[in-house]
């Protein structure tokens, strides 16, 4: 890479900056593309006539040996010889090359200390206060930032305070508080500068003093007119102030207002949809759509929407569309397959779901998905030879999908199937441990415990800190033996590494409860229900109560199951065990 493009590009966030400044002086810094262009001070021809100062021999010979440097690439050595000198020389030329240098260095001491030194020799020049509000900024220094930042405005300049802003969401209330204060004071000095306000807007909002922030805004209205971007924020106080129906409105007047801004409409469907306003927030999309047909986010957002209204047929058209157009492919045919399936065009479905490509972001489903239908059609020589192809030359990726496979192949019914793939991917791959719970999950189906204990035991002979073997296995011997002191002790080494999950807490209370100990089970099978309210624990739970004699408590618990899972053989059995009345 060139020094021209090295410079242009690492020195243009502030000069650039910069360039927007009614400067005072006539000595205004030097464009970095012209500094670039051969590296020497003759670049700056065009430039106002800029005045150096006296320079001894060492000092010309150090400049010519920097640039000369600085043409081949070495920009640190330039750099540093730069600073040295603009200390040395105390010249505005001097200080503005180095400025330039560190820059493109990024280096962000040598940028304070230039700073601070062209705005000694010439304090009345905005650019170097302009550079030092947004190297403060960078820093974190934000209350330096605002001093000068201020002093841009006093010295005739223009900078948007609203930078401040875009860095300060993450503080503490108490720091943000005292900015707001410096801002309420530069306001009353200011009044005329409508970025004041409108950061002074931000940091309240931003400390959750929405009621303030409103009120702060009104009056940012009378220093400038109406735009999206200032409807944006109201609305966005309005909702964060928990008042969603002014939110609303206030987004619903501004795309009146602004018909043509696309993100103030963009908006607006995204809170409609937020509230579930899905009707509406399509009629958004399509007046989007039709200032421009080829907005692909739109038609995407479309289309989603089609899918939650259940309109699978503009859905498909809409993401036909997007596969066509070359745009969010991937996520279409997804999609596509997803809205196939539910229009029970299996054959379509599976061929959309296989289109979606390797390393994208739904591949891994999307296989799941064809695999499962191709299966459920009886097509199992299809989804087998499909999955080969696609994983041939990546063992991981082969693993993966023979454990996906077998799931299927379980689900579907066809055992034996998933027993003879599973075998031969062990023996090509002996004692992977996917593929071992891949068959222990065969053999539960089975009804097999000794093979399901033999597998498990040897995933956690290989990995011993594997909570999921470890609780599966725990379970199993609590559930289907008496051996519950060790299924105990396995579930409490699995609990130790997987403090939180839900599962193995819900294994937790059951070995408790076939140990007798009651009131630590409800404890914890209450607490798994809690995170995972699921059928499997709902049946556990109402069973520990109905043993302790609390009989309409666990009525009640199995009627909640099953009104979110009425199918529910799991609740249906313990139901029927007990002889409990519904």
């Amino acid at each position: 890479m060139s020094v021209r493009i090295i410079l242009c590009f690492c020195a243009s966030a502030w000069l650039s900056a910069c360039s927007s400044i009614a400067t005072k002086s006539e000595t205004s810094s030097v464009p970095a593309e012209q500094v670039a262009k051969n590296g020497t001070s003759t670049a700056v021809a065009k430039e106002p006539r800029v005045e150096y100062g006296s320079f001894t021999a060492e000092q010309l010979y150090q400049t010519i040996i920097s640039e000369l440097g600085a043409q081949r690439g070495i920009l640190d050595y330039a750099g540093d010889s730069y600073f040295d000198l603009a200390l040395e020389t105390k010249d505005l030329g001097i200080i503005r090359r180095a400025v330039q240098f560190a820059s493109a260095n990024s280096d962000l001491n040598a940028l304070l200390q230039l700073g601070l030194l062209w705005s000694d020799i010439d304090p009345t020049d905005p650019a170097p206060e302009l550079m030092l509000s947004f190297q403060f900024l960078e820093t974190g220094n934000y209350e330096q930032a605002l001093s000068h930042m201020a002093r841009v405005i006093e010295l005739g300049g223009d900078i948007d305070f609203s930078a401040l802003s875009t860095r300060t969401g993450q503080l503490d209330a108490s720091t943000r508080a005292n900015l707001i204060a410096n801002l309420r004071q530069l306001a009353r000095e200011f009044s005329d500068q409508q970025t004041i306000q409108l950061t002074l807007v931000q940091l309240l909002a931003q400390n959750g003093d929405y009621r303030e922030a409103l009120t702060e805004f009104e009056q940012l209205l009378e220093l400038t007119e109406l735009s999206p971007r200032l409807v944006l924020l109201q609305a966005q106080i309005l909702q964060s102030a928990g008042e969603t129906d002014g939110a609303l409105e206030t987004l619903k007047e501004g795309v009146r207002q602004f018909k043509d801004s696309r993100n103030l409409r963009l908006s607006f469907a995204q809170l409609l949809i937020q509230n579930e306003s899905f009707e509406l927030a399509q009629e958004q999309f399509a007046k989007i759509m039709e200032r421009n047909p080829e907005d692909w986010e739109a038609l995407f957002s479309m289309a989603l929407l089609n899918v939650e209204l259940e309109q699978f047929d503009q859905a498909s058209d809409k993401f036909s569309q997007l596969v066509q157009a070359d745009q969010r492919t991937d996520e279409a045919n997804y999609y596509l397959g997803y809205v196939n399936e539910q229009r029970s065009n299996l054959q379509l479905a599976i061929q959309a779901y296989r289109d979606v490509r390797i390393g994208t972001q739904n591949f891994l489903a999307a296989q799941q998905q064809a695999t499962r239908l191709a299966i459920q059609l009886g097509e199992l020589d299809s989804a087998h030879a499909h999955l080969s192809q696609l994983s041939r030359g990546q063992p991981r990726l082969e693993i993966l999908f023979r454990t996906i496979e077998s799931g299927a192949l379980i689900q579907a019914g066809h055992l034996e199937k998933a027993g003879d793939i599973l075998d031969r991917a062990l023996n090509k791959y002996p004692n992977e441990t996917d593929l071992l719970f891949a068959r222990v999950l065969l053999f539960d189906s089975l009804g097999d415990k000794s093979g399901s204990e033999q597998d498990l035991k040897q995933i956690i002979l290989m990995k011993p800190e594997d909570s999921r073997a470890l609780n599966h296995l725990g379970y199993l011997l609590a559930d289907q033996t008496d051996r519950y002191e060790e299924a105990l002790e396995l579930i409490e080494r699995a609990i130790a590494i997987s403090p939180d999950d839900p599962a193995i807490i819900d294994s937790l209370g059951w070995a408790q409860f076939k140990l007798g100990r009651y009131e630590e089970a409800l404890t914890n099978l209450r607490r798994a229900y809690l995170v995972f309210p699921d059928a499997e624990v709902a049946s556990h739970v109402g069973e520990v109560l109905w043993i302790m004699g609390r009989e309409q408590e666990a009525v009640e618990v199995w009627r909640g199951a099953l009104k979110n899972q009425p199918d529910s053989d799991l609740i249906k059995e313990v139901v029927n065990r007990l002889q409990a009345d519904l």
